[in-house]
């Protein structure tokens, strides 16, 4: 008896992929190569495009089902195979089947536009929201980007969740959440900071709708891509995305100045020109949000005035002194009984620590946190050594997450 072939949950892909692919010239390889299909797809009939647009939407709609965060594919480092990241863990569903770099290619060119696909082989890269019809549902969007790799496009696609958590369920000090209203604090610079996939997007859309539900006020968010959209309640919500609305997050930023906003959102300070209208921005009087690629409240501090050459890091101290309110640092990890928990380390602006920074004893902040329970304050190490006693995570899971392994471990003696 013979065995049963498994067959792959996604469908044969379009006829016209293949059509494509043989009027590839041999020769043409590389980025010539991708640059000939494009030519092609941007030359295809609606409805062709229309039926691409289907099956790469079979693999965002499998995302869904198996609960995964991220999406991966294309190009020679996938193996052909759909990557998913369920529960933090990725790897290859081969269920899915396998697609070549070519029909990779067709595929994620046609979900661009003649003008984006400009700007990716400029930059070799670009980031863009998509949005997918669910059944029974609201739009489920997508943080997509896609990028070269070796001479062929890959793709991530990141699922941005539909359901906003409420700021109260991400378990503040009261006196950390009363700040991260614009009722109570008008003004100042709060940064929510992690590695990708930390959750920092979600943490900042529960505090924009928080203050959408609680006062009148004018929120602009600049993001790349924006991810969730806020319907406009007690506050009017701008969302500018970069590369569509508006080209760049510093150009953003300086236009929200003429926009009467009171509360900006900046997807991401990721440069030097993005960092100083941030400051300058805030230094107006007016509520700012943005994030860092850091780990903990001290290192993103050093990043920010890193980005400076020597001779202006002086003054950039002072100014950041003078304006941050709040540094969040986060992390999602493993819970005990099956999927992620958030690990946070907060610190809030005190007098003592407005003068660390200004003095250049950045290095005195951490134990500050450490003593600062009071003002809503805590390092890591003891937000992961509660959640341990809570038995929300193993033993392991903690010490693997500090970034203080020694303070974690006088934590675990008793010694803190």
């Amino acid at each position: 008896m013979k065995a049963r072939v498994k067959v792959p949950l996604a469908p044969q892909p379009p006829k016209v992929c293949q059509i494509i692919i043989d009027s590839v010239p041999k020769a043409v390889q590389g980025v010539d190569r991708v640059r000939f299909l494009s030519e092609h797809v941007m030359a295809l009939l609606d409805k062709d495009r229309a039926m691409l647009r289907q099956h790469i939407e079979h693999y965002i709609k499998h995302m869904l089902k198996v609960g995964a965060s991220d999406l991966d594919a294309g190009s020679t480092s996938s193996n052909g195979y759909i990557w998913y990241r369920v529960d933090g863990n990725k790897g290859p569903h081969k269920e899915m089947g396998r697609i070549s770099e070519d029909l990779a290619d067709i595929l994620f060119l046609n979900m661009l536009s003649e003008a984006q696909i400009e700007n990716l082989f400029q930059g070799s890269a670009i980031d863009f929201s998509y949005q997918l019809f669910v059944e029974g549902k609201r739009d489920r969007r997508f943080r997509i980007t896609v990028y070269f790799d070796y001479g062929h496009l890959a793709l991530n696609i990141r699922a941005i969740e539909d359901k906003l958590r409420t700021l109260s369920s991400l378990k503040f000090h009261p006196i950390i959440e009363n700040g991260l209203m614009f009722r109570n604090v008008r003004d100042g610079l709060t940064l929510v900071t992690g590695v990708t996939g930390s959750g920092k997007s979600t943490t900042l859309d529960a505090v924009i709708d928080a203050n959408n539900n609680d006062t009148q006020a004018h929120i602009v968010i600049i993001g790349n891509p924006i991810e969730y959209m806020h319907e406009s309640k007690h506050c009017i919500v701008r969302h500018r995305e970069v590369g569509r609305d508006v080209s760049t997050f510093k150009d953003g930023v300086v236009q929200a100045l003429r926009q009467d906003p009171d509360m900006i959102v900046i997807g991401e300070m990721r440069d030097p020109a993005t960092i100083s209208a941030a400051l300058e921005v805030t230094d107006s009087g007016h509520k700012v949000f943005s994030t860092l690629h850091t780990s903990s409240a001290v290192e993103s501090i050093d990043r920010i005035i890193a980005e400076y050459p020597t001779n202006e890091q002086e003054r950039v101290r002072n100014r950041l002194a003078d304006v941050l309110r709040c540094i969040v640092s986060q992390k999602l990890c493993p819970k005990v009984g099956g999927g992620r928990i958030l690990a946070k380390e907060v610190l809030w602006m005190t007098p003592s620590t407005r003068a660390a920074i200004k003095n250049n004893n950045v290095g005195e902040i951490y134990q500050m946190m450490w003593e600062g329970s009071s003002q809503g304050q805590t390092t890591m190490e003891q937000d992961l050594y509660r959640m341990m006693q809570q038995r929300f995570i193993t033993p392991e899971t903690a010490m693997h997450y500090s970034n203080n392994k020694r303070r974690f471990k006088q934590l675990i003696s008793g010694g803190g």
